[in-house]
């Protein structure tokens, strides 16, 4: 295993006192937890707190700021944080106005976020929270019941943090956190595995010639394995997928070409080349495009493509400024 680390049992320690270190104008680090919330602490609103295991920088703490969220729950790489890692998060960053908890739909996750849930409303703390489950690819996996949360999630914490900084009240953000879920699908597809350092060794195994269609975020397994293709192949494989769950036509979208961490953005590029001209052909309007990497998979090679179906409400959230480490929108 080769990897810039130190010890493989102080990756995640050092790895947030490095983001801490970096962005000091935008985090803090909440004493004797691995919780990050905002540098400064928005008051009289709508608070929203995401997270799960490590490996998937720049999220969850990457977008934590204004805009966004205001504290971010890492776990061990790939695994879960626990509840009272998230309860502490809800005591740092609750407002009287609410938290609302975005998750993404992993056993381990939902359980975990749900426990913190009902903990902190035993204590007289206002909590809702959602569950992402964009993945279009399967409806069930190793880690979920029901379709995986991947980098659609990214698109919730823009639109329902813009809309808690505008002053909605707690059902009104999750309102549209719902709705973004609701109108937001996503496939993956990977040429190389990751390595995760606790276990030193790649995940799975793939071929020089073969790809895994419909990957997941901690290297699950998707649909199935073939030869790769050229990237217009690949797009169209993926792009048919997941238009065959919505109808998209005639609609705005924003458009996600996430990489999985090891992909260069010279190729997620002749990726998204592929993407606009197919949805221009389908008279699919493309509002506004995203391309790097979101929600990654530590060091894997891959990619994973967002569709958000878009109305004039979440075009106009999807706008409003945001000013986190790892996303930002002027205005």
């Amino acid at each position: 295993m080769k990897k810039f680390i130190n010890d493989v049992n102080n990756v995640e320690e050092e790895m947030i006192e490095g983001m801490v270190k970096a962005y000091p104008q935008y985090l803090k680090r909440v004493e004797g937890t691995n919780v990050l919330v905002r540098a400064e602490k928005k008051t009289n609103k709508v608070a929203l707190i995401s997270g799960g295991g490590s490996g998937h920088e720049p999220a969850h703490a990457g977008y934590v700021g204004r805009g966004m969220l205001d504290a971010a729950v890492p776990g061990p790489v790939f695994t879960s944080p626990t509840p009272d890692q998230i309860l502490a998060g809800i005591h740092e960053v609750a407002t009287e106005q609410g938290v609302l908890m975005v998750v993404k739909n992993y056993t381990g996750d939902v359980m975990n976020f749900e426990m913190a849930e009902e903990m902190a409303q035993s204590e007289g703390i206002s909590v809702k929270h959602v569950v992402t489950n964009d993945d279009v690819a399967v409806k069930n996996s190793s880690f979920t019941v029901g379709r995986r949360g991947v980098a659609g999630t990214v698109f919730v914490h823009k639109i329902a943090g813009a809309k808690a900084e505008a002053g909605g009240s707690l059902d009104e953000v999750q309102t549209i956190a719902q709705k973004v879920i609701d109108n937001v699908r996503t496939m993956g597809v990977a040429i190389n595995p990751c390595t995760v350092p606790a276990s030193g060794k790649p995940g799975f195994t793939l071929d020089e010639n073969e790809m895994e269609v419909g990957i997941g975020i901690h290297g699950e397994p998707g649909t199935h394995r073939e030869g790769i293709k050229p990237a217009n192949e690949i797009v169209d494989i993926v792009l048919d997928k997941i238009l065959a769950d919505i109808d998209y036509s005639g609609t705005d979208v924003a458009v996600m070409v996430n990489g999985s961490g090891g992909t260069p953005l010279m190729e997620l590029f002749v990726l998204n080349n592929h993407v606009q001209d197919v949805l221009q052909k389908k008279g699919i309007h493309v509002y506004r495009t995203f391309v790097g990497n979101y929600m990654t998979s530590i060091e894997m090679q891959g990619f994973s493509l967002s569709l958000l179906r878009l109305d004039d409400e979440m075009k106009k959230l999807l706008d409003a400024p945001a000013d986190t480490p790892s996303f930002k929108v002027l205005g």
